[in-house]
């Protein structure tokens, strides 16, 4: 029996810089949904960009590819839904995403305080999961049309309550919208401080209103004056 530890896969996707060349003050990492990829994420780095100037911005391809369809990616398979496959999908893609935020946070010089998760749909799940388990807190989780997987762990396995801010839709069909209140009952009882948005009409997917209070969310837990930016 091999005492060797395995090897996990190494992440890679597109990046957005700080604007005008500066150096990078924050760390924002976008964890896409399933069958999609980094590409796709890193579409909304340009709107929080606007209040993190400073920040580098990084959407990695999840690990594995997708196996419901020709292109994508997932951070674990959605084929079986059931409450056990989810909580083994998480707890092995973690270390994945663990050792790439550590990878990142290391070659910017920067720490824990210095990082926000952004996650969509399973990438919520993922940024959920990780970023509530790290040894040191993030400054934030920002979710969009998400669930938190596992959640009878949590009180057992939580490490640190960054503040959280989870948006869904109110029609969504894909990952119904009862797993925002749901989530944010147990982040709630964990000690997480914690705020959902709602929103009316919105099925799997993000809305203007939710990115503008994403934005407001990243500004106000990195401590960013929007007066200055103007």
């Amino acid at each position: 029996m091999s005492d060797e530890t395995p090897v996990l896969p190494k992440l890679n996707g597109p990046t957005l810089e700080p604007l005008g060349g500066r150096t990078p003050k924050q760390l924002v990492v976008l964890c896409h949904g399933v069958g999609s990829d980094g590409d796709d994420l890193l579409g909304l780095a340009p709107y929080f960009q606007k209040v993190l100037p400073e920040a580098r911005f990084v959407s990695p391809h999840a690990p594995f590819q997708f196996d419901g369809g020709p292109i994508g990616y997932q951070w674990f398979s959605l084929s079986d839904f059931s409450h056990k496959a989810r909580a083994d999908g998480v707890r092995k893609a973690a270390p994945i995403l663990n050792a790439y935020i550590d990878e990142q946070l290391a070659y910017l010089g920067l720490a824990d305080k210095d990082l926000a998760l952004i996650g969509f749909s399973q990438g919520t799940m993922m940024a959920l999961h990780a970023g509530l388990r790290r040894p040191k807190a993030c400054a934030g989780i920002l979710g969009y049309s998400g669930m938190l997987v596992d959640p009878e762990s949590l009180v057992d396995e939580i490490t640190v309550k960054p503040p959280v801010l989870l948006c869904h839709g109110q029609v969504d069909d894909v990952l119904p919208f009862d797993f925002m209140p749901a989530a944010l009952a147990t982040l709630r009882q964990s000690g997480v401080p914690c705020e959902g948005l709602a929103r009316p009409g919105l099925g799997h997917g993000l809305d203007d209103d939710g990115i503008k209070a994403g934005m407001f969310f990243l500004a106000d837990v990195f401590g960013i004056n929007l007066s200055s930016l103007r």
